[in-house]
Order: C-alpha cells, then sequence, then structure tokens
C-alpha cells in the first residue's frame, strides 16, 4: 500500500475517535446539544468509513465519487462543531483541535476532489458541468 494512503486512513480514524472522546465530554441534557453530538458522530466517523472506501475503489470514476461523499463528511463534520462551539459543548482544548482537523481534512479532500475530478474530465470520463453528456 502507498504509505501517503496508509497515513491518511490512519489520520481519517483518528479524527474520528478523537470525535467520539469529544462527544462523551459534552453535557448532552439539553436536546439540541445531543442532536449536534450524534450528527457530529456520523459524520466524522464517515470520513474514516468512506475514505477507507474510496481506497478500494475499482475505477477512477468510483474514486470521484467516493472521494466526493468524504469531502461533504469533512465539510458537515465541520459545521456541526461550529455548532459545538457556539454552544460551548464540550472541552474547549479538544473541540479546538478538532476544528482545525476538519479545516484541514475540508482542504486535502477539496483537492482531492478537484484533481480527481479534473483528470476525469480531461479524458472524456467525467461530464462536465454545462457540457453535453456522452452518448
Amino acid at each position: 500500500m502507498n504509505p501517503r494512503t496508509e497515513a491518511m486512513k490512519a489520520r481519517t480514524k483518528k479524527f474520528a475517535l478523537d470525535v467520539l472522546t469529544f462527544v462523551d465530554s459534552c453535557d448532552q441534557s439539553r436536546a439540541g446539544d445531543r442532536t449536534i453530538c450524534i450528527q457530529l458522530c456520523e459524520a466524522a466517523t464517515s470520513v474514516a468509513a468512506n475514505y477507507r472506501a474510496a481506497c478500494r475503489a475499482r475505477s477512477r470514476r468510483e474514486f470521484a465519487a467516493k472521494i466526493g461523499l468524504v469531502l461533504e463528511e469533512a465539510d458537515e463534520s465541520q459545521f456541526w462543531l461550529e455548532c459545538g462551539d457556539a454552544r460551548r459543548l464540550g472541552l474547549s482544548g479538544l473541540r479546538a483541535h478538532l476544528k482545525r482537523e476538519s479545516t484541514e481534512l475540508t482542504a486535502i479532500f477539496t483537492a482531492a476532489n478537484v484533481t480527481v475530478r479534473g483528470s476525469l474530465a480531461v479524458r472524456g470520463s467525467l461530464a462536465v458541468r454545462g457540457s453535453p453528456s456522452p452518448p
């Protein structure tokens, strides 16, 4: 396996586990805070799970679709962490760390998404917005 791929698998898994630790530190007595925590857990664990799935993609087109899901979940994680920040949920230091990590992961997967979609568009395997679909 590619060492960078393995490192990113480990990084996304650590992010998911750190989010679970963070959620354990949250007072979830208010329904709104419970919702934030549940949604954050789902999004963060999906980052790791969908990245693993992307690594197993059978084609560049499948990889592009799966990396798009990873990007969506990383961005959603960032959103829920911002909501947690506004509500002052959990341990502030861990929350700040997770916000930085979600920002970095979103940037990484945005770049990967742009790259893979660009290479597919050049090869003609992916319809570019506004262009006609292949016959």
